[in-house]
């Protein structure tokens, strides 16, 4: 695009009423935040987060498998994107079946768009993609507060290609103004005839499963198919506008409100406690804000010493976590097999040579 095409796309979304910056609603657009890993394999038959933060994978019934990477091939300006390859095929397709990537958008990230009001506003999406040889797949818009969709099929080259798509403005069902899920941006890649038996809305309209991804081609054709994709932006308007880059610390930061790997290496401290029983001991997690009261897993617990009376340890303690905010929580460490003296300071000691890795996480 053009310097010139971009400036007057850029005044069209101001007088649109976007624009500017902070104008790209999704997070970690550039793929550049990879806290669960960068790299998972095997998917295809539970949902979940698996490499790049804030994007999730959405499967139903398939047989198919892939591997998910942040890969370093990207277009000029980039340096991440995320990677599918399919691993194992699904060429006998059910109705049922169904892959997408998603991104979940809080309502009150949305307000700008004034979805649901007679000053309704139009919704321009954009992204890089490429794969291993031509397809077509379907970018939708997903409203979770009325059930309302909009959707277009996009298509991928061998060579990395920026698309562009307009969706107009809804002025039927307004997004809640809370933290809670309001609208999806779902990039569909697979599905059977309960999702493609119809016909793509091309306005808002009440959800029928049959229109949601009509047109696509199959991600799980062959063991030979990827798709990369890098750079996607949602924002205000009627045209898409250059990419909204940022610096990585800030998208760590916008990332770290819906999960965090709180890291602690080897020969470091994990936690310093407190004796509140003989077996019992406690401590204060702080972490950054999350959109709401997190849960937690961790790994590597094993490797994990808990410190007492000066010199003597418990190689095996048992991890709970309670009373979770927004910034914090307790974390209450019982001893097996030994025990302290109540009131003594303790220290939860990190053993041997891997990361002892805390998860907070409050995704939506």
């Amino acid at each position: 695009m053009s310097k010139a095409a971009e400036l007057a796309n850029l005044i069209g979304n101001i007088n649109a009423g976007g624009g500017g910056v902070n104008r790209n609603v999704l997070i970690n657009g550039a793929m550049n935040v990879a806290q669960k890993a960068t790299s998972s394999t095997g998917l295809g038959a539970s949902n979940g987060y698996f490499t790049c933060d804030r994007w999730k994978a959405e499967f139903d019934s398939t047989a198919g498998r892939l591997t998910m990477t942040q890969d370093s091939s990207a277009p000029s300006g980039f340096a991440n994107s995320m990677k599918l390859a399919c691993t194992t095929a699904d060429t006998s397709i059910a109705a049922g079946e169904l892959f997408l990537i998603q991104q979940r958008i809080e309502g009150q990230n949305l307000q700008a768009f004034a979805k649901g009001t007679s000053d309704a506003k139009p919704f321009a999406v954009s992204f890089y993609v490429k794969g291993n040889a031509s397809a077509t797949y379907v970018a939708e818009l997903f409203d979770q507060d009325n059930l309302r969709h909009v959707a277009k099929t996009f298509s991928v080259t061998t060579d990395w290609t920026r698309v562009e798509l307009s969706f107009p403005a809804d002025t039927t069902g307004g997004l809640d103004d809370d933290n809670a899920r309001s609208l999806d941006l779902n990039i569909w890649l697979h599905a059977g005839s309960t999702y493609t038996s119809g016909t793509l809305p091309a306005t808002w309209a009440s959800n029928t499963s049959a229109n949601r991804a009509a047109g696509i081609s199959s991600f799980f054709d062959s063991t030979a198919r990827t798709f990369f994709i890098t750079g996607v932006q949602l924002e205000v308007g009627q045209n898409a506008t250059e990419f909204e880059s940022e610096p990585f610390d800030v998208t760590l930061r916008k990332c770290n409100r819906y999960f965090e790997k709180v890291e602690v290496t080897a020969g470091s401290y994990a936690h310093i406690a407190y004796a509140y029983t003989t077996t019992d001991q406690r401590a204060v997690l702080s972490y950054e804000k999350k959109r709401a009261n997190p849960s937690f897993s961790f790994d590597n617990q094993g490797d994990v010493i808990v410190f007492y009376n000066g010199s003597s340890s418990d190689t095996d303690p048992n991890w709970n976590y309670h009373d979770a905010g927004p910034n914090s929580c307790r974390v209450s460490i019982t001893l097996t097999g030994v025990s302290t003296t109540a009131g003594y300071a303790t220290a939860a000691y990190v053993n041997g040579s891997v990361t002892y890795n805390i998860k907070v996480d409050a995704e939506l």
